[in-house]
């Protein structure tokens, strides 16, 4: 047996994988975030550790054989935050997390020093307020008797390594997301830690994603019912375990997640970063491949915001029906055309990472006409996240990538007519799987390459992944949706002032 385990936002997921790739059992335990202030995101790591304890006790009574024969362990985790440890390993402060927003004084001050060029070339990304690198700058400049404690500096999935083998490690795709990485090197940037004068010792080894980092130390078997001696991998970024876990490990794959969030995601062979920085360029799990990614904060996000506020009909009606109301909600937007009738929407109710970068994005209809009804609106709030994530796709082909199949993920690739948008508005082959397990199957899987249960990341993901079956693009809606993509990519740069002078008196109101 493998054991993935994947160390979310809200909770850690576990699962006991076979050789074959069927599972064998599953456990989720959850945990609160914290938000001490407005914008702030925190987590106590050792809430993590009892979690991740609970879920390998039930999983190990759950199996159908001895914790012994577990073979290997993986590790997936949330990925930028910041778990600082003092000279005995006990955590200093609680983690700042990956959605946290205090550091935009920091990004600044990093993108001034070194320039956006340089810091690209150093790094191929920008400073974002997620990512670990500011929050090392915010704890110095805010905390210094916490900063003068901290002797390593760990991300979360590798902080729950630590709890398992008393090993400090990292590997190569969380790393990457750190902004202290050499992306195209894949080792720690020296250059950026010298000018920046963070100590090179406060950061870990680092490895390959499946190289052994460890094994399970008697006090953690105790403490989760783990076989002593077991060994443990580098495991991955969140988004490269669930690539894996869905079988996108080759150039010209893409994987498209309709979850509450949407990411694009994209394997590339060759160094090929954005240098206008609307998508990130991170290492992939697999040696010798990179990914180009783009991140949408609201796509399932904005079906649920329009089924809450406006679906209160159909959430009656799926309760006297026993149906779900996302389905009564997709049937009345199969009732619309495709273009929902000169109907656009805007889904950056949360403000907008990909590709636009920027927190006072607004949500909008544009094009509200009285022919208009409730299906025309929630079909245009699916098109509307699709087209935000088709743009993201065109940008990746600009770069050089090929992405021909699109292997669709996350709640929202269920729908049959979510995923022919996706095939229509992308114009690829759209593939959706027979399971959906996430990052923890992804991380099961490098464990698996890694301990020789699998010859290499080829005969993993071919053994445990399987396509249920594809949607083809239809010539007339490419044809239509061609327009109307073309329309969407040109309202964010004419509404975008507007957008932040509306942000300004949102924020004066308050």
């Amino acid at each position: 047996m493998l054991l993935g385990l994947d160390i979310g936002t809200t909770g850690v997921k576990g699962l006991l994988v076979e050789d074959d790739g069927k599972v064998l059992a599953s456990h989720l335990s959850e945990y609160a975030l914290l938000s001490p202030h407005p914008g702030w995101a925190e987590q106590e790591p050792e809430a993590w550790w009892q979690a991740t304890c609970e879920v390998c006790q039930a999983l190990v009574e759950k199996a159908p054989a001895e914790s012994k024969q577990i073979h290997g362990i993986g590790l997936s985790g949330q990925m930028h935050g910041s778990v600082f440890l003092d000279e005995k390993g006990a955590v200093v402060r609680p983690c700042i997390l990956w959605c946290d927003g205090r550091t935009g004084a920091e990004c600044g001050e990093i993108i001034e020093h070194f320039g956006q060029d340089r810091l690209s070339r150093l790094t191929c990304n920008t400073a974002l307020a997620g990512f670990t690198l500011p929050k090392v700058l915010w704890l110095q400049k805010h905390e210094p008797a916490n900063w003068a404690r901290t002797r390593k500096l760990l991300l979360p999935k590798d902080y729950i390594r630590y709890r398992l083998t008393g090993q400090y490690a990292a590997e190569v795709s969380d790393a990457a997301g750190s902004l202290m990485f050499d992306v195209t090197q894949r080792r720690w940037s020296d250059k950026l830690l010298k000018e920046l004068d963070i100590p090179r010792e406060l950061l870990p080894e680092c490895f390959e994603s499946s190289d052994v980092c460890g094994e399970v130390s008697a006090e953690a078997a105790r403490a989760t019912g783990l076989g002593a001696g077991t060994p443990a991998v580098g495991g991955g970024a969140d988004n490269t375990c669930g690539a894996i876990g869905t079988g996108v490990i080759r150039e010209g794959q893409v994987l498209a997640s309709l979850g509450t969030s949407g990411v694009v995601f994209s394997p590339s062979a060759e160094v090929r970063y954005d240098p206008q920085q609307r998508i990130h360029f991170f290492c992939h799990s697999v040696p010798g491949l990179w990914y180009l990614m783009g991140c949408m904060l609201s796509a399932g996000n904005s079906f649920r915001w329009f089924r809450d506020q406006l679906g209160q009909a159909e959430i009656a009606e799926a309760g006297r029906q026993g149906k779900d109301p996302y389905a009564l909600l997709t049937a009345l937007a199969e009732q619309a055309p495709v273009g929902s009738e000169g109907l656009i929407f805007q889904p950056y109710l949360m403000g907008e990472r990909s590709p636009h970068g920027d927190p006072d994005a607004r949500g909008s209809f544009i094009g509200l006409s009285n022919r208009h009804t409730k299906g025309h609106l929630v079909r245009a709030v699916l098109e509307g996240v699709t087209y935000g994530m088709a743009e993201m796709l065109s940008i990746m082909r600009d770069l050089g990538v090929p992405a021909d199949r699109v292997r669709a993920t996350g709640g929202g690739a269920r729908s049959p007519l979510w995923r022919q948008m996706l095939a229509d508005i992308m114009g690829a082959t759209v593939e959706s799987l027979a399971s959906d397990e996430g990052p923890a199957l992804g991380a099961a899987l490098i464990a698996g390459v890694g301990t020789g249960t699998y010859h290499d990341f080829e005969q993993a993901t071919a053994t445990a992944v399987r396509v249920a079956g594809t949607t083809e693009p239809i010539h007339e809606n490419q044809e239509r949706y061609g327009e109307y993509f073309e329309l969407f990519k040109q309202l964010y740069p004419t509404l975008r002032e507007s957008f932040h002078r509306l942000s300004r008196l949102a924020r004066h109101q308050e």
